[in-house]
C-alpha cells in the first residue's frame, strides 16, 4: 500500500519533498499557538483581578496583601505567577517582584498594568479608583479583541479551505472528468503547473489570513503543510477520477 502511494508522487519528488518539511515545521508552529493561547487567557483573566484587589483596598488591605489574597483566590496560569512572584518578593523589594511579575506573563498589557500600579504607588495616587478604572477599561478592550479575533479567525478558515481544499478538488474533478488520462489525454505538463499553481495559491492565502489576524510570522509555520496539502489534494484526484 505504502508503494502504491508513492507511486503516485513518482513524477512529483517535489511534492514529496514540501509533505516532509510541512510536517516538520508544523511541529515547530505547535509552540506559539501554545503561548499565545496561555498569554491572551492571562490577560482575558487581567480585568477580574484588577476588580478583586480594588475591592481588596476598599475593603481596608494594603496592596501587597491585597495581591496574596488574589494570588490565593485566583486558580489560573495569573494565579499562579503571582503566588510564584510574591514567594520570591521575599528576597527583594516589592516594586522588583512587581516588575519579575510583569516579565514573566510576556503579556503587554499586564506590564502596562504594573507600570502604572508603581507608578502610582510612588506618587501616591488613589489606587483604588485606578485600578477600578483599569478593570473597566481592559474589560471592554478584551471584549472588543476576542470579538475581532472571532470574526477573523473565521473569515480566515474560509478563505484557506476554498483555495487550499474546495479548489483544487473542483478544478481536479472537472480535470479528470473531461480529459481523463485514461483516454489518452496527455496533460503531464498542464497537471504539474496546476500542481504548482494551488501550491503558490495556499501559501498567499495564508499570508493573507496571518496577516488579517496580525501573526504573519506564526502562520508561516504552516505555510508548507498546507502547500502540500492542496498540492496533494490535486495530484492525487487528477490520478484517482481519472485513471
Amino acid at each position: 500500500m505504502i508503494f502504491s502511494i508513492l507511486e503516485m508522487f513518482r513524477e512529483e519528488p517535489f511534492l514529496l519533498f514540501l509533505i516532509t518539511i510541512g510536517v516538520a515545521c508544523a511541529i515547530g508552529g505547535v509552540p506559539p499557538m501554545i503561548e499565545r493561547s496561555r498569554r491572551r487567557g492571562i490577560e482575558n483573566d487581567l480585568p477580574a483581578m484588577l476588580e478583586a484587589l480594588s475591592d481588596s483596598l476598599g475593603a481596608g488591605l494594603g496592596l501587597q496583601q491585597a495581591m496574596m489574597a488574589e494570588a490565593d483566590r485566583n486558580t489560573g496560569t495569573l494565579g499562579k505567577l503571582l503566588k510564584e512572584t510574591l514567594a520570591e518578593s521575599h528576597a527583594s523589594s516589592f516594586e522588583s517582584a512587581l516588575a519579575n511579575f510583569a516579565t514573566k506573563t510576556r503579556s503587554s498589557q499586564v506590564q502596562r498594568v504594573m507600570h502604572l500600579m508603581s507608578t502610582a504607588l510612588e506618587q501616591d495616587a488613589p489606587l483604588q479608583d485606578i485600578l477600578a478604572d483599569m478593570s473597566r477599561d481592559y474589560e471592554r478592550l478584551n471584549d472588543l479583541m476576542n470579538r475581532r479575533e472571532s470574526d477573523l479567525v473565521g473569515r480566515s478558515i474560509l478563505i484557506m479551505m476554498f483555495v487550499a481544499v474546495g479548489l483544487p478538488f473542483l478544478i481536479a474533478f472537472i480535470v479528470a472528468l473531461f480529459a481523463p488520462a485514461s483516454q489518452g489525454y496527455q496533460l503531464d505538463t498542464f497537471n504539474s503547473s496546476f500542481t504548482m499553481f494551488f501550491g503558490v495559491a495556499s501559501l498567499i492565502a495564508l499570508a493573507v489570513g496571518g496577516r488579517m489576524l496580525g501573526r504573519m510570522k506564526s502562520a508561516m509555520w504552516w505555510a508548507p503543510l498546507w502547500m502540500a496539502t492542496s498540492m496533494t489534494i490535486y495530484h492525487v484526484l487528477v490520478i484517482v477520477i481519472g485513471g
